[in-house]
């Protein structure tokens, strides 16, 4: 699948579900520390996520979190009721969520045709403000209220997993 078209299936799939967005084109975004260069022109919370796998290789999770959340990829396998956590490779984030590094986000949730992936967020994300998430690039950033994104989630039948960072 070409990065065009998957970026145009989160367009579309927020446009058929009536959810509100806007999008803002930027230099290309590759970890939570650039999200600053793009910070004035949007409202709302910004997200790290982080692409997960645990030990056997197995299992995979998404992990949406503040984009300034230290994150303790130790601590997180309790949390997720997993075995030792790493980050997944770049063969297996394309494989899986058909992305690129630097481009992971819960939209691509959309692309894990085998259901493989389990969703965790974390709870101070989920505050009222609007979110914002990559549309399975790293050159855009779509903002989408937390309802509509919920909305989102619910139409491609992925759980949202809460949990305390």
């Amino acid at each position: 699948m070409e990065m065009l078209d998957i970026e145009q299936k989160v367009y579309d799939k927020l446009d058929e579900l009536g959810i509100e967005y806007s999008v803002i084109e930027h230099e290309p975004l590759f970890t939570a520390d650039d999200l600053n260069s793009i910070k004035d022109k949007t409202e709302g919370i910004h997200c790290k996520n982080l692409f997960l796998r645990n030990a056997k290789g197995n299992k995979y999770y998404l992990y949406t979190c503040k984009d300034d959340a230290q994150v303790d990829v130790k601590g997180l396998k309790d949390k997720f009721a997993s075995t030792r956590l790493s980050f997944a490779s770049e063969d297996r984030l394309m494989k899986v969520l058909g992305l690129k590094t630097g481009s992971v986000n819960p939209f691509a949730l959309a692309n894990d045709q085998e259901k493989v992936v389990e969703f965790f967020i974390a709870k101070d994300v989920l505050n009222g403000e609007k979110l914002n998430f990559h549309p399975n690039i790293n050159t855009k950033t779509v903002t989408i209220g937390e309802e509509d994104f919920k909305k989102y989630l619910d139409s491609i039948g992925v759980t949202m997993n809460i949990v305390t960072p």
